[in-house]
């Protein structure tokens, strides 16, 4: 039986594994599917959790550097898939636009598609396993 640490750290491994096997199997070619690079995924990924969040606050949840973020930024504002608006102040929010809305409605069909393949019917254990992952995710990006 592993240790506790070896589970973590197992799961953590399968989690970047299976992230990357399921990113390798999304079809980027489909029709409203914007190629993005992995810093502009993380990014929209922020942007979509946290509509109108700024773009300091997308850097502490990616955890990346200010600079970096704001290139990703620049360059998804070029495909169409954020808006930037000022807000009070020398502020800025960051809004996903309707096209970056329709990329995720795309992806998240896709993934619907090749995870049912895998998983069939056993929903109960795929919303706990969700559950968990969305736990994860929100203490990853607090």
């Amino acid at each position: 039986m592993p240790s506790d640490d070896a589970v973590l750290a197992d799961l953590a491994d399968l989690i970047l594994n299976v992230g990357r096997l399921v990113r390798a199997r999304t079809p980027d070619d489909a029709p409203h599917v914007v190629p993005m690079t992995e810093t502009e995924r993380q990014v929209m990924r922020v942007v979509d959790l946290y509509p109108g969040a700024a773009p300091s606050e997308i850097a502490r949840r990616t955890r990346l550097q200010r600079t970096n973020v704001s290139t990703a930024l620049r360059s998804l504002e070029g495909k169409g898939m954020i808006l930037r608006t000022a807000t009070d102040g020398r502020g800025v929010a960051v809004h996903p636009t309707e096209l970056a809305e329709t990329n995720l409605q795309v992806l998240r069909e896709g993934w619907t598609r090749e995870l049912s393949g895998a998983l069939g019917d056993d929903l109960d254990a795929v919303r706990q396993c969700a559950d968990l992952l969305s736990r994860l995710e929100r203490h990853l990006t607090s």
